[in-house]
């Protein structure tokens, strides 16, 4: 092949610069730093007919090979563009050699490696290492060195496996760090070979992405082994096991709520007269009940109500905008509304477009003249029970349906994982229409213990919530990672005791490794359970309980949880090898029957398991990968691809390696538009204090091609959050725009109140004090509920939650600090 040196130089530039490393999943729980050495005999039937194939095809058998390692390397990363080094002649330096395995036929895979290994011995004299030192590419191009030329090497520099075929391709020889592998692994990874010649042996003309390279041994391992535990559930409902507890403890304390409590008996009796009223009114089987309620005891009373009755409970905050509830009605196709008189503001006017739909008062019901003895109602393990609406990528919202057996089943996981007893006592603080709101309103009432509804108010002060879990004897308890960190900095200031928790739950949001370290550190007794799961999962499928601080990079999210099996799979719905990246999928029990009304959407996540016969799967849309452990660890979302200056980039690649800087507790990219210069890239990082952005800009370089690295790096000491906890993307990328434009229009403070006040902001906010203005408005410069609540913690309660609400700009805010002074020092 005779070519210019002009040529030569393109193609080696566009190896370097394609971007992206492949890396082989890290599999193994030794740290130790030693050589492993496997082999492994290549059958001679397999070895004769790929001789005999290479010379049909007028290939070298070295491209064969190739074709082989490639497919192997694509499994193992998740991708389907691969790099890596590649040894074109005996005794050879390795060479970057980048394949694509998308679509087609193992022969046209050998074809197309054909090309790339004759390129790559034709330009093997070009000095490659020169041209990536100009290029500034200081990351090697590769980890991984094939060698098909029947020479031993040596494990090099950044190489951690090295794999050798020795001459007439008797034997498949694998040198591998410890560090980064085991010897099963090891072993799998040549299987994985062996694998994926004897396929092209059987039919090079198959599409080769239609079958699976992994063993059955390792098929049975992820199918099974890796299923949570089988546990017996009782084949009881929710409210039948609630109504257990009511004959053995009538008077105990079911629920207390402010200075409202309920014992058993009176929680039952109430429930029972409002399921006898919904009868009444011709509630049939699965039939949606609304219950438009605020988080107290006729809300709780309302949901037993709805499940003893037979219904469909479909939860409504009653602050939701009136189109919202009555697309969520009228989706939901439900005819009752069960509600209370100072939540119907926005619902009468809901209501009032739908003909269909009856309205029901909760004191009403109560004032009716039925019995309070429990139902007859038969009510199926496999009925509907719950309908909870999730935010949709269209903007429309999609209502999730689960059923008796999904949700008694977490309730259980919930009881045994939790450790929670009839001693227990559970806080329920988590918003209605969020699904966790559900398994702290009723677990303890299915073994004995109390639930405590904290108010809204003394959620949103964190000195008060602390003293609430204190006063009710709080011993477990769920909320999302952020709200962790604010009660933490409130233990900082203000130490309190609580000797009755046993157990905090995170879930919502990725929980990082160093708030896990924060939590032993100030509260080393008590149990940190890390959550996950999914709405259409019967809320949490994985429970990593932790009882000490956690030393992965990533804090993992644990095992399934009981009679829940999770796959990580390819887009055949196949696993993937152990270790290797996935879609994080679903089946069995948990598995909800999709969304209501809306066969489309459901088709589309809802599908049946094809290893499991008669049992739902639902693909989550979710990425993450096995541990050695048998933890599942989360490593984001494949629906974050974005375009830029042409290139096709994943964010969620881009906040990985983010996440992985030293110090960054969370973080989130966006894409964000500047004048006529086009889009740009933007990063947001939460941390303890600001970082070294070169620094930054320098670490995601190290791992990242230019085109993927942020423009600009922006410190938050919290990213604002949408209301269920997940990272407000669209706050973001609209401070991102508004940086700008903030500064330009920058009023500086007058006062050495609005001085100490913008001070704050800085803090809490995560911006420069130098950048706020007096007139500024906090929720504008991307605060939130949570915000405040670390504002007013920084001003040692100068200001209420309330009063950053009604006095928003910063000098307003200031000046009522200033008359409270004035007022204090005149009194």
């Amino acid at each position: 092949m005779t070519t210019g040196l002009g040529a030569v130089r393109e193609h080696w530039r566009e190896v370097l610069t394609a971007g992206g490393r492949t890396s082989v999943p890290r599999w193994t729980l030794d740290a130790g730093s030693a050589v492993g050495d496997h082999e492994t005999p290549v059958p001679r039937v397999i070895a004769t007919a790929l001789r005999l194939l290479a010379e049909q095809l007028r290939v070298p058998l070295s491209s064969v090979l190739l074709a082989a390692h490639a497919k192997v390397l694509a499994a193992l990363s998740g991708e389907t563009e691969v790099c890596a080094g590649y040894v074109a002649e005996p005794g050879g330096t390795p060479l970057p050699c980048r394949l694509s395995t998308g679509s087609g036929t193992w022969r046209e895979l050998i074809e197309h490696t054909a090309g790339i290994d004759a390129r790559t011995l034709a330009f093997r004299d070009f000095p490659v290492d020169e041209l990536r030192a100009e290029l500034g590419i200081v990351a090697p191009p590769f980890e991984t060195v094939f060698d098909p030329t029947g020479t031993d090497g040596d494990l090099a520099g950044d190489t951690v496996l090295r794999l050798d075929v020795s001459p007439d391709l008797e034997t498949l020889r694998l040198r591998f760090r410890t560090e980064v592998l085991d010897s099963e692994a090891a072993e799998r990874v040549l299987g994985y070979h062996l694998s994926a010649l004897a396929q092209i042996r059987a039919d090079v003309t198959a599409p080769h992405r239609e079958t699976t390279l992994l063993s059955a041994a390792e098929l049975k391992l992820q199918l099974e082994g890796l299923a949570g535990p089988h546990v017996e559930v009782p084949d009881l409902r929710c409210h039948e096991l609630f109504q257990r507890n009511v004959a053995r403890h009538p008077d105990a304390i079911a629920a207390v709520h402010g200075d409202r409590q309920w014992t058993y008996r009176e929680l039952n009796g109430r429930a029972n007269r409002l399921a006898r009223a919904l009868t009444a009114r011709g509630l049939r089987r699965e039939g949606v009940v609304a219950v438009v309620t605020e988080r107290n005891l006729d809300w709780m009373a309302a949901v037993l109500a709805v499940f003893k009755a037979g219904g469909v409970y479909l939860p409504i905050e009653p602050r939701f905008p009136t189109d919202r509830i009555a697309a969520t009605l009228r989706r939901a196709g439900c005819e009752l509304v069960l509600t209370e008189p100072g939540s119907t503001t926005t619902l009468r006017k809901a209501v009032e477009s739908l003909p269909g739909v009856r309205t029901l008062f909760v004191d009403a019901a109560y004032e009716e003249d039925r019995s309070e003895d429990d139902l007859d109602v038969a009510v199926d393990s496999g009925q509907l029970a719950y309908i909870y609406f999730t935010s949709g990528s269209t903007g429309e919202p999609k209502g999730a349906m689960c059923e008796h057996a999904g949700m008694v089943n977490h309730l259980h996981a919930k009881i045994n994982d939790l450790g929670i007893t009839e001693e227990s006592v559970v806080a329920q603080v988590a918003p209605q229409c969020f699904d966790i709101s559900l398994w702290q309103l009723v677990s303890a009432l299915l073994v004995g213990g109390r639930t405590l509804l904290i108010e809204q108010d003394v959620i949103l002060d964190a000195d008060r919530f602390l003293d609430r879990l204190g006063s009710g004897g709080v011993s477990v308890l769920q909320v999302v990672p952020s709200y962790l960190e604010v009660v933490l900095s409130a233990v900082a200031k203000n130490p309190v005791a609580l000797p009755d928790l046993r157990c905090v739950s995170v879930t919502g949001e990725a929980l990082k490794t160093e708030l896990a370290q924060r939590w032993f550190a100030t509260m080393p007794d008590i149990k940190l359970v890390n959550a996950y799961g999914l709405t259409e999962t019967s809320d949490d499928t994985n429970h990593e309980v932790m009882d000490r601080a956690p030393t992965r990079e990533r804090v993992p999210l644990g095992p399934p949880v009981q009679n829940v099996r999770v796959y990580v799979v390819d887009e055949r719905l196949d696993p993937v090898p152990l270790g290797a990246p996935g879609e994080i999928v679903f089946s069995g029990v948990c598995v909800g029957r999709g969304y209501v009304n809306d066969p489309e959407r459901t088709a589309r996540a809802f599908t049946a398991d094809p290893h499991r016969p008669d049992t739902r799967l639902y693909r989550s849309g979710d990425h993450g990968r096995w541990l050695p452990e048998g933890k599942l660890e989360f490593l984001g979302r494949r629906d974050s691809q974005v375009k830029i200056r042409g290139f096709r980039i994943e964010i969620g690649e881009i906040e990985n390696t983010l996440l992985q800087v030293p110090e960054v507790r969370d973080g989130a990219v966006v894409v964000a538009g500047r004048g006529g210069q086009g889009t740009r890239l933007v990063a947001f990082y939460s941390s303890r204090d600001q970082l070294d952005h070169e620094l930054m800009r320098e670490h995601l370089g190290a791992a990242l091609p230019e085109y993927m690295l942020p423009s600009a790096f922006h410190w938050r000491e919290q990213l604002p959050l949408t209301a269920n906890g997940k990272i407000d993307r669209k706050n973001l990328a609209a401070l991102a725009v508004g940086l700008d434009a903030a500064e330009a229009d920058y009023d500086e403070p007058v006062t050495g109140t609005e001085e100490r006040l913008a001070g704050a902001w800085a803090e809490v906010l995560g911006i420069r004090a130098a950048q706020i203005g007096r007139r500024d408005h906090f929720f504008d410069r991307g605060g939130t509920s949570l915000s405040a609540v670390k504002l007013a913690i920084a001003l040692d309660r100068a200001v209420s939650i309330k009063d950053v609400a009604k006095h928003p700009v910063l000098a307003d805010l200031a000046a009522l600090i200033d008359s409270r002074s004035a007022a204090s020092g005149n009194s």
